[in-house]
């Protein structure tokens, strides 16, 4: 498991963000690394909210590799048609990020994208989740208590969304309560992302 630094602090006086680099992404990274090799010039990267979509854009635009559409699946498809047009003229490679499911409507666009290179984001296996639950902490300074990754991995579902927010509430939990983060905040914040039924192992 490896993780990238961006040159950027997306939090005020917050550390700079990481994108934690697992199984479910590797691919993806491994191929925004090597843009010279996409058909078209143009690669789309899809996955679930919060799966760090627009951290490997900001990456990719950081490294000066080329063009990002962000939430392209959100913006007018003529113009993502006209991006991928300049992008051809150009040479300059374009990245679309959007979120799963993106279905365009436009049968030039969608032609011309569905020859472009596509990339997914995956759910998190056990070793992401415990990665992306220390990374959560590091970026808020909150201390997630000893033993809190051995308690959550098994129970946290698998979601980059849910990761971020049990990490969420065991902060606010613990502000709440001025107590450290324990087992019973591990718990409490499972029951209050997840419900009680999900957040216990049976």
């Amino acid at each position: 498991m490896s993780q990238i630094a961006l040159p950027l602090d997306v939090r005020g006086g917050s550390p700079a963000a990481r994108i934690v680099v697992g199984a479910s992404n590797a691919a993806a990274v491994e191929a925004l690394a090597a843009p010279e090799r996409w058909p078209f010039h143009t690669a789309v990267l899809v996955g679930p909210v919060r799966s760090g979509k627009s951290l490997l854009g900001g990456w990719f635009a950081a490294q000066g590799s080329g063009t990002v559409l962000d939430d392209a699946d959100r913006l007018p498809e003529t113009d993502t048609f006209h991006a991928w047009n300049r992008t051809q003229e150009t040479g300059t490679p374009l990245l679309l990020t959007a979120r799963q499911g993106w279905q365009v409507a436009l049968p030039d666009l969608a032609s011309r994208l569905g020859g472009s290179l596509q990339l997914a984001i995956q759910p998190p296996d056990d070793e992401m989740v415990a990665d992306l639950l220390a990374a959560h902490a590091e970026q808020r300074r909150i201390a997630l208590g000893e033993g809190a990754a051995g308690y959550l991995v098994p129970r946290i579902e698998r979601s980059h969304a849910a990761i971020e927010a049990v990490v969420d509430a065991i902060d606010r939990i613990s502000l709440e309560r001025q107590a450290p983060a324990t087992m019973s905040v591990w718990r409490d914040a499972l029951d209050a992302v997840q419900g009680p039924e999900q957040g216990r192992l049976l």
